[in-house]
């Protein structure tokens, strides 16, 4: 990858959900390339994570309409890409132990916040593009979109919704803004051990068993999902709209 195929310097991006292990090496190699990055996300997020001086930071939570509407207007330079990495779940439960609140709960975050926070992106990016610059949009989904595991049951669900949307606001708003997905699996960050954001679950994985079971042999780091997402974002992509990047190890080959 040579440095003409990432985004220029001064590219204006936000990053949605920037303070979890992939968005904060998101965040700090966006930084590297002299991006103009923001994060949104929770509170007590933002309180507890260290961002580069740089970086513009303010408060988030995907679930809250207003605050979303509150939030993009702040954003009075406009967009040039935006990344959603927003998401959580609850403790692993099969569908029939399941409460209608956890599974709203779990839509909520992970599909109904990205349609949102894609509904109020998509006017920022429209004016920052023309046909032969588009602007990016860019949903952090999930390899459980497609391998399902027990246990999973809404997160698997939202994520996969998650996908046919971007699809959707790929079609809708080409050749103006691409729109993909990034569908990681699994990555060695807090998310595998209980999460920081909106809840804490037990240990969901056994990584070296999980690292034996794939062609790579290892887990994935932060770093192997955010460098791409960064590809995508840059005019390297620039005829990718409507696309899944799948980065697992070779553990799910579609």
């Amino acid at each position: 990858m040579t440095p003409s195929l990432l985004p220029r310097p001064g590219t204006r991006l936000v990053v949605v959900g920037g303070c979890g292990g992939i968005g904060l090496a998101l965040v700090h190699a966006a930084v590297a390339l002299d991006l103009r990055v923001t994060v949104f996300d929770l509170a007590t997020s933002l309180a507890t994570t260290p961002l580069p001086a740089r970086v513009t930071a303010h408060p988030l939570d995907v679930t809250d309409e207003a605050a979303i509407t509150a939030a993009f207007a702040t954003l009075t330079d406009g967009i040039d890409a935006l990344v959603n990495l927003a998401g959580f779940t609850l403790a692993c439960l099969p569908i029939s132990d399941l409460t209608q609140a956890d599974w709203h709960a779990v839509l909520a975050a992970n599909l109904t916040g990205a349609f949102l926070i894609a509904r109020a992106a998509l006017p920022l990016l429209r004016a920052a593009a023309t046909p032969h610059a588009p602007t990016t949009l860019i949903h952090v989904a999930s390899g459980l979109a497609q391998r399902v595991q027990p246990g999973y049951g809404p997160y698997s669900a939202a994520k996969a919704g998650l996908i046919s949307l971007t699809k959707t606001l790929a079609l809708e708003n080409a050749p103006l803004v691409r729109a993909n997905a990034v569908a990681p699996g699994a990555v060695d960050t807090a998310f595998l051990t209980g999460g920081t954001g909106r809840a804490a679950t037990p240990r969901r994985l056994d990584p070296a068993a999980h690292a034996a079971s794939i062609p790579m042999r290892r887990i994935a780091t932060p770093d192997d999902v955010s460098l791409p997402i960064l590809f995508l974002c840059g005019p390297g992509a620039a005829h990718m709209t409507g696309q899944v990047l799948w980065i697992n190890g070779g553990g799910y080959m579609p």
